[in-house]
């Protein structure tokens, strides 16, 4: 079953935020809709997990300053409190009542911030991968770890840059107190600069992601129900980590996916997971396996 896709527009203070549809609003079924969202990952990379679910009315959407969402705020941060706010402004445009909300990495550290502040918008929410420095025991080198990334792109540009979040994203247990950038050779990436300095994952505009500290008392007292999930190609990274900590934070046991951190990727961004695994462990997790 394929669903019916539109395309909108809402206008939003700062920004125009593009996002989809597929299938009915209000769902002709009952269930609310179910949201997607990532970051800095736009709407293009959950085409195969919507296909996946598409008994669902799934509505997918670009963050403000990314792919079809223009901004005219002047900023280039991604900032999550104000990504929530777009979030919520999009919830309510739906008028279908609370989604269930599956978010992943930087989108869910938007989602953290979004249910802190307006709970009422998101029945059940699954954060998966939420790169939240800030709760980890060796926050300050995690942190130190990720400076040397962003200041070797800054240096000498992506090869460099991208071979350091590599080596700092797939980094196993706690991190050491200096953390080595290492050859962009060995990982097969490029050593010429090219000159760009505006790659959101290197250039500092996600800073405020990694460094969101999430609002532990909001999200327990929150009525919506809130899942941390990891997956399971991912232990013991940084990711895993983060989530890891914030699920014993918020008083439950990490939740498992398949695959790693973009496990619900089919042939988007060259870096496929176990979608159909991965769109059943979600339904299971929704409540529908």
């Amino acid at each position: 079953m394929t669903a019916m896709l539109s395309t909108h527009t809402l206008e939003v203070p700062g920004a125009a935020l593009a996002y989809d549809v597929r299938g009915p609003l209000p769902p002709a079924d009952g269930r609310p809709p179910l949201l997607m969202v990532g970051q800095p990952m736009d709407a293009g990379g959950f085409g195969t997990l919507a296909g996946l679910v598409a008994d669902r009315t799934v509505v997918t959407y670009d963050p403000r300053g990314l792919a079809r969402s223009e901004r005219t705020d002047g900023r280039t941060d991604h900032d999550p409190e104000q990504q929530a706010d777009d979030l919520h402004r999009l919830i309510g445009s739906l008028g279908a009542g609370p989604v269930d909300l599956f978010a992943s990495s930087g989108g869910a550290v938007t989602a953290l911030a979004l249910v802190a502040a307006h709970p009422g918008d998101v029945r059940t929410l699954v954060a998966h991968e939420p790169p939240v420095l800030g709760v980890l025991p060796d926050a300050e080198r995690a942190f130190a770890g990720e400076r040397a990334f962003l200041a070797a792109y800054q240096r000498s540009g992506f090869g460099a840059g991208m071979a350091g979040f590599l080596a700092f994203t797939s980094w196993q247990g706690e991190f050491p107190d200096s953390f080595e950038v290492p050859d962009p050779a060995s990982f097969g990436l490029p050593a010429e600069d090219d000159g760009a300095r505006d790659d959101p994952l290197l250039s500092g505009a996600s800073a405020p992601v990694t460094g969101f500290r999430p609002d532990v008392e909001a999200l327990t007292a929150a009525s919506t129900r809130v899942v941390v999930a990891a997956g399971t190609e991912s232990r013991g990274t940084v990711t895993w980590r983060t989530s890891e900590a914030l699920a014993a934070l918020l008083g439950q046991e990490l939740t498992v996916f398949p695959s790693h951190h973009g496990g619900f990727l089919g042939g988007e961004h060259g870096y496929a997971g176990q979608p159909e695994a991965f769109a059943a462990r979600l339904r299971e997790v929704l409540g529908e396996g």
